[in-house]
């Protein structure tokens, strides 16, 4: 959703300028990728839309849910998130979060999807490829997709390759409307 991807923006770009300073691109990385997991969790996604869960409360479950693994920051960015109604920006701001640490580190974050499990020695030849190509290192990332019928769709940064059977029947179907 594009609204949760602006707002999601200025969080990112907060939380990325933090971990640079302090050194803790990796840390807040994992922070980021487990609260997003938390959030999404089906149960969790209850309390976090039910109105009637105070936000003190709200609070209380995510940072004993947290404790364990998250330093002073990380807590006060959640307490920052559910303060102001954006805890559901948690999946965009992870996602900004690894462009900008993809662009500091000079690699290119590049995310294969798949309708099936993507070969050891797939992912190889695309790394070798997409290095070539790009002139970078990259950070291959798997998805899988039951809908794609066969074929990926291959993300890079902003950009989307689609080498999927529902793309070519697309394209089938546009070039046969032309004629």
């Amino acid at each position: 959703m594009a609204e949760l991807a602006t707002l999601a923006r200025p969080y990112a770009k907060a939380v990325f300028e933090l971990a640079v300073e302090k050194n803790e691109l990796d840390n807040w990385s994992d922070n980021l990728k487990f609260l997003t997991v938390i959030i999404q969790d089906t149960t969790m996604a209850q309390v976090i839309n039910n109105p009637e869960v105070a936000k003190k409360t709200l609070i209380n479950i995510l940072l004993d849910t947290c404790s364990e693994r998250f330093d002073d920051l990380s807590k006060n960015l959640i307490k920052v998130l559910v303060e102001n109604n954006r805890l559901l920006v948690i999946p965009d701001l992870s996602i900004q979060f690894e462009q900008m640490k993809a662009v500091h580190q000079g690699y290119a974050q590049v995310e294969i999807i798949s309708p099936y499990p993507v070969e050891p020695s797939q992912l190889q030849e695309v790394e070798v490829i997409l290095k070539k190509r790009l002139g970078e290192a990259v950070d291959i990332s798997t998805t899988i997709d039951k809908s794609l019928l066969g074929g990926w769709l291959v993300r890079i940064d902003k950009e989307v390759i689609d080498l999927s059977v529902n793309g070519y029947l697309r394209q089938l179907a546009a070039d046969l409307r032309r004629f």
